[in-house]
């Protein structure tokens, strides 16, 4: 109901907040998501790297090639040997918005590290903070305790090398109960050694190098799978990139603005992916179209650059024009000699792409007669509840907010739809159990009607460029057989669709296993930690289990899919290789492999 109470609107309305207070309030705005350290995206991650990109910008600039990181427990410290923050200027540099040297062209040239930001939001955001300056024989040292200075000394230190420290500790007030995992601190460590050749970061005693840039990145993420030919590998001063063929389908990259991963691409991605076509139809003499020559492709790309121009805040996705033609031409000509140079790969590469062309025309005919199969079963697609907004047709918001949900049978579907938000969230109900695309062709998508029919709902048969809505949730059955399916829907997607998930737009629908109230309360539980907590709350409640999607309510539903409050897992993959090995492992015909390992966790799970 909405409240007809006039009020006021006058001077005592208008609030300014400081530049602390507006970072704890809108703590998205600075580091993204919040999260609790589960995910590679979580805030905690994105603080860490804010600090670490400062330190890797005074190796950018020649100063300092070893940077120690230690954690102990949710403390994370970081050391470099760079220059040292000037002394006069340490509070104010992790303290005062908008104040840093990266403004300054002639002392960080190609800067990674947010400019006059980022510390500073570390710094608000941390329970415990420090900061520590040694500078030719002197140092500068300062406390803060969620922003807020409590100590700050200096004075002479002859034997400390030069450098920067900082220590700390994200605050339990912003994240509530969080974990850092080894992993994804590892993962994003090794990242930054493959960015900078030379530099060494060492965490907790294990020290990361990397000799080979981005041909080791490129070895690292696609793992055990063959390569058709060795890695092509360039290193300029301002450009790096690295590319071969495997034989999984679509085109993987990896690309890099002064050490920003650039999630989404951009110009850069653009002019490497044209640039490579180039060298090969220039070497080969021939006209071959662009999806037989990058089909199976896996690509790196890194570029120095100043005043780098960017379509959002987060630095996902590079906008700068003017580079476009220097780098299509580099890698064109870096292309053609390196096929000259090595008549073996140069072979390989040509057959590769002139089996892509075969399989293409081969798929034609299936695909044309897929879709007049379409037309004439329906105008529309079968099984889908579309929602009034997605992606193709409008910005903002409400774009980031398009969702579409896989869901098991149509009763779930139909409470789904019931509870739904018309304008932003679309339905798609499953009739059974996907087809098990391991290790099969591309053409099972068009000879299977359910999975071409979720292609077109997404509307990724060209590449996920044209994807309708912004998240992809999987939402089936708490049991076997909705794992199962979930399992299915993954392996189609990351056998056909990699980027779909690599880019982070499919997620897991969690959904409460049990319903514990009484006359007063409600509970809906996800596990049976949560379920007996409710039961000791509620003291003699009913106590309902759900079994599937189809028993919750339209009433109910409403609670788990609401944008605001829906429980999402947003599905993350390691690398490359690790894709292809599990879908092995969980797909492939290993039957008593896979039947040892579910008996052996069935046993540790009872113990």
């Amino acid at each position: 109901m909405v409240s007809t109470k006039k009020i006021a609107y006058d001077e005592k309305s208008i609030q300014t907040l400081d530049a602390l207070e507006h970072i704890r309030l809108r703590t998205g705005m600075y580091i993204g998501r919040i999260g609790d350290g589960s995910n590679p995206a979580d805030g905690i991650y994105v603080m860490l790297k804010e600090v670490i990109d400062n330190s890797v910008d005074e190796f950018i600039m020649g100063e300092g090639r070893k940077i120690e990181i230690t954690r102990d427990g949710a403390q994370i410290t970081i050391r470099d040997y760079g220059r040292g923050i000037p002394l006069g200027k340490v509070v104010e540099c992790v303290s005062r918005i908008n104040t840093g040297g990266k403004y300054n062209d002639d002392v960080f040239q190609f800067s990674v590290g947010l400019n006059g930001v980022g510390t500073k939001a570390v710094n608000a955001l941390s329970s415990d903070f420090e900061v520590i300056s040694h500078r030719d024989g002197k140092f500068k040292r300062a406390l803060f305790v969620r922003g807020r200075k409590i100590e700050e000394k200096g004075g002479k230190d002859p034997k400390t090398p030069n450098g920067t420290m900082i220590r700390f500790v994200p605050d339990q007030e912003i994240f509530g109960e969080y974990d850092w995992r080894e992993e994804h601190i590892e993962h994003r460590l090794q990242y930054y050694t493959y960015l900078n050749t030379g530099l060494a970061l060492i965490y907790n005693g294990t020290r990361y190098t990397s000799k080979n840039g981005l041909a080791d990145l490129l070895d690292a993420e696609i793992g055990a799978e063959p390569k058709v030919y060795d890695i092509v590998h360039c290193r300029q001063d301002r450009l790096e990139f690295a590319f071969t063929h495997t034989h999984t389908y679509g085109e993987t990259y990896f690309s890099f603005v002064n050490g920003q991963y650039t999630n989404d691409g951009g110009t850069h991605q653009s002019a490497f992916r044209e640039g490579i076509l180039k060298g090969v139809n220039e070497f080969a003499k021939n006209g071959f179209a662009g999806e037989d020559v990058r089909d199976g492709l896996t690509g790196a790309i890194a570029i120095k650059l100043q005043d780098p121009v960017f379509e959002s805040q987060t630095k996902n996705k590079l906008g700068s024009t003017e580079i476009r033609s220097w780098i299509v031409n580099t890698v064109k000509d870096e292309v053609v000699l390196w096929l000259h140079k090595n008549p073996t790969e140069s072979e390989q590469l040509i057959a590769k792409v002139k089996q892509n062309q075969k399989v293409r025309k081969e798929l034609s005919a299936i695909k044309k007669e897929a879709r007049e199969r379409a037309k004439r079963v329906a105008i529309r697609i079968p099984k889908l509840i579309d929602c009034k907004v997605h992606l193709s047709d409008t910005k903002g918001k409400r774009r980031e907010e398009s969702t579409i949900f896989l869901t098991e049978g149509d009763s779930a579907g139909g409470a789904m739809i019931q509870s739904r938000d018309v304008q932003t969230q679309a339905i798609y109900s499953l009739k059974g159990k996907p087809l098990n695309t391991f290790g099969l062709g591309r053409e099972a998508i068009y000879k299977n009607e359910e999975l071409y029919n979720i292609m077109r709902a997404l509307g990724i048969e060209d590449g996920i460029d044209r994807l309708r809505y912004n998240k992809v949730v999987i939402a089936t059955d708490a049991d076997v057989d909705g794992m199962h399916i979930r399992n299915l829907l993954l392996t189609y997607f990351l056998r056909y669709f990699e980027k779909l998930v690599v880019t982070g737009h499919v997620y897991i629908l969690e959904t409460p296993l049990f319903r514990v109230r009484n006359k007063k309360e409600t509970h809906y539980c996800y596990n049976e930690a949560e379920r007996d907590t409710a039961v000791e709350h509620l003291r003699g409640p009913e106590i309902t289990r759900f079994k599937g999607l189809g028993e919750i309510s339209p009433k109910e539903f409403i609670h788990f899919i609401d944008p605001e409050k829906a429980r999402l897992t947003q599905v993350s993959v390691g690398s490359m290789g690790a894709i292809q090995e599990a879908l092995a492992f969980f797909m492939g015909k290993n039957t008593p492999a896979r039947r040892d390992f579910i008996i052996e966790n069935l046993i540790s799970d009872i113990a």
